[in-house]
């Protein structure tokens, strides 16, 4: 008899919805579509620095896409998110109802395929934390929804603001997990003057993991974990370098006299390892079993989820219609490679950590 084929969750997958693309077609600066002279696809123009983008079809926005890209890799179930820079970039004067559509939106997407698609909520971060502790609660009523997603900097001074206690509280009280995301990188000074010969690789592939390191260490130097103990944070791209510099993380905190003074340094303060292993969670997306490794070594098997990070990161071939995505076969090898003929971790990692930690039906 044939073994049944484990379940496959994707919690790292985006999109676009037709009311947010519409949005981004209305604006003329950063963010926005735009059609270029001689171009048949539109390019989305999300970063300041950025001159022509990024083609942006039909794949960034039709649910049947989606659902047609799980088919052809074999993906049981996806959790949708709006993909950065969510509504950080809007007046206050028009997150909140765009938050209230564009949720909604999401939500009537993935009620198209149930069982399949289940999608994270976005905050109207530009408001304040009153507004967003309306959108935490009103949350529970879209039947979809099944966690937040969030950037760094959150309601503008980043996610150690002491006016985001109103929020974080809303939020450990509704029991959602918050996944967080970068988007704003670096300075781009630090690429050096020959970054522009390099294509997005210096941002993506280096700006991005430190961004979101360097947020959830001020979350832990803040005091953040001990106030919402039972906060729950999903980590993009593995937690960025957390995984591998946790260690010297906490022994710059040990070792900090002005800390030590604050009396933060006190017995029984919690470790950044003991915040790992209980307060975040990171997701699978990260290439190879190197860095997996490190993951698991951080946080535990259980505390990783696979994710792909469609659509970004598209084949670029000659064929690239009919080849399966790397992002798939990168991360689904890692898995392989770190656990081998292990069954039990590879299909944790790979969908019951996920079934479980998001509650999903």
């Amino acid at each position: 008899m044939a073994s049944k084929s484990p379940t496959i969750v994707d919690i790292h997958t985006h999109i676009y919805p037709p009311k947010y693309v519409e949005l981004l077609k209305s604006r003329t600066t950063v963010p926005y579509i735009r059609q270029l002279p001689g171009q048949t696809v539109p390019h989305l123009i999300i970063l300041p620095q950025e001159t022509i983008g990024r083609p942006i079809g039909d794949e960034f926005s039709s649910i049947a896409r989606k659902v047609e890209f799980m088919d052809k890799h074999n993906i049981s179930i996806s959790v949708l998110s709006l993909a950065n820079p969510w509504l950080d970039f809007l007046p206050a004067s028009e997150a909140e109802a765009a938050a209230k559509e564009i949720n909604d939106d999401i939500d009537a997407m993935c009620k198209l395929y149930p069982g399949r698609l289940y999608c994270l909520g976005t905050l109207p971060v530009s408001v304040g934390a009153k507004a967003c502790v309306r959108e935490v609660k009103r949350l529970r009523e879209l039947q979809q929804i099944r966690g937040i997603v969030m950037g760094t900097t959150a309601m503008g001074r980043g996610l150690d603001d002491e006016a985001m206690e109103q929020v974080w509280g809303a939020i450990q009280e509704e029991g959602w997990t918050v996944f967080l995301h970068p988007h704003y990188g670096l300075p781009g000074g630090v690429y050096g003057e020959r970054a522009g010969e390099y294509g997005h690789v210096l941002p993506l592939a280096l700006g991005f993991p430190m961004e979101t390191t360097i947020a959830i260490a001020r979350m832990f130097l803040s005091g953040v974990f001990d106030k919402f103990p039972k906060l729950q944070l999903l980590l993009a791209h593995s937690g960025g370098t957390l995984p591998f510099l946790a260690g010297r993380l906490e022994s710059c905190i040990l070792h900090d006299k002005q800390l030590k003074e604050a009396g933060k340094l006190h017995q029984g303060r919690r470790t950044v390892w003991e915040i790992l292993k209980t307060n975040v969670l990171l997701d699978a997306v990260i290439y190879s079993s190197v860095g997996l490794r490190a993951a698991v070594e951080a946080g535990g098997v259980d505390r990783l989820l696979f994710g792909t990070d469609h659509p970004f990161f598209p084949p670029v071939g000659e064929k690239a219609e009919e080849e399966k995505w790397l992002s798939v076969t990168l991360n689904s090898k890692a898995v392989a490679d770190l656990f081998g003929e292990d069954q039990e971790k590879s299909q944790a990692v790979l969908g019951r950590n996920a079934m479980r930690w998001l509650k999903l039906d």
